[in-house]
Order: C-alpha cells, then sequence, then structure tokens
C-alpha cells in the first residue's frame, strides 16, 4: 500500500465517520427540540444567536452552512416570534437575527435533555477523551478550512 492511498484511505474513513455522526447528531437534535417546538435546524440557528444576535451570513459561517439555508431558517423563527431582526450598528442592510422570549424558552426546555446527552457521552467515552476528541473536530474543522481554501484545482499531487 503506497502512502498516498493510505491518505486516501483516511480520508474516506474521516469522511464517512463524519457523515454517519452528522446523520445520529441531527437525528438526536431532531428528537431533543420537538417537544420545544423545534426542529434540530431551527434550534441550531436559535442556538447560535442566545448570546449576541449576528446577522445571517455570519452564523452560516459558524455553522459551515449556506447563507441561503440560514436565511431560510430565520425567517421562518421570526414568522414563527422565536427569533427577530434587530438593527445592525455595522451595516445597515444585513440586520441581527436575535432571540425572543418566547425562542429562548424553547431553547431552555431542550436543556435537559441536551444536558442528559451530555453526560451520558461523557460517562461512555470519559471526560478526558470526550474533550480530547472535541480538541480533535476543531483541529480538524480548522484544516479542512486552510485545506479546502486553497486556490489549485483538486487533482494528482506532483
Amino acid at each position: 500500500m503506497t502512502p498516498r492511498h493510505t491518505e486516501q484511505e483516511l480520508l474516506t474513513r474521516t469522511a464517512l465517520g463524519v457523515f454517519r455522526l452528522n446523520g445520529r447528531f441531527l437525528a438526536v437534535s431532531d428528537r431533543l427540540a420537538r417537544p420545544a417546538g423545534l426542529t434540530a435546524a431551527r434550534w441550531q440557528v436559535l442556538g447560535a444567536v442566545l448570546w449576541e444576535p449576528l446577522p445571517v451570513s455570519g452564523i452560516a459561517r459558524a455553522m459551515g452552512i449556506t447563507r441561503q439555508s440560514v436565511q431560510r431558517i430565520a425567517d421562518l423563527l421570526v414568522r414563527e416570534g422565536l427569533a427577530e431582526y434587530v438593527p445592525n450598528p455595522a451595516h445597515r442592510r444585513a440586520k441581527l437575527l436575535a432571540p425572543t422570549q418566547p425562542g429562548r424558552e424553547a431553547v431552555a426546555r431542550i436543556e435537559p435533555g441536551h444536558a442528559d446527552l451530555a453526560a451520558r457521552l461523557a460517562a461512555q467515552l470519559g471526560e478526558e477523551q470526550f474533550a480530547e476528541t472535541v480538541r480533535v473536530l476543531e483541529r480538524l474543522a480548522r484544516a479542512m478550512d486552510t485545506v479546502t481554501a486553497d486556490p489549485r484545482p483538486p487533482g494528482p499531487v506532483g
């Protein structure tokens, strides 16, 4: 097996693992959010603005998804009274999304199930290994940001 083949195999296994985890996280997030009247996507967008209002583009960057996807969800949250658009002192046209009190209450209803899941994962992995998993995933995300920002088209190296 050549080193390049090994690298490709590692990339494939990493991608498949991340895809599988993403599916599991979305499914469990939907189950946790449902009693609060939310979906995983709506919870994710509301969660992104709990501590500070953000423009839709900022939420999209933080979540690694398209601005259009976030815009659609943000507009739904606003229509449902769970969030509101507020003026952005840094940019007149790009309003900030902020949770309303009902939006904060909906997210708060998810907290007990979220805390239980976190405790069960910590018990399964061990707290130190759980923290290391977070560090590795954050490092992988930064590396992917770096290598995918490279203007060279994908292709053979050499």
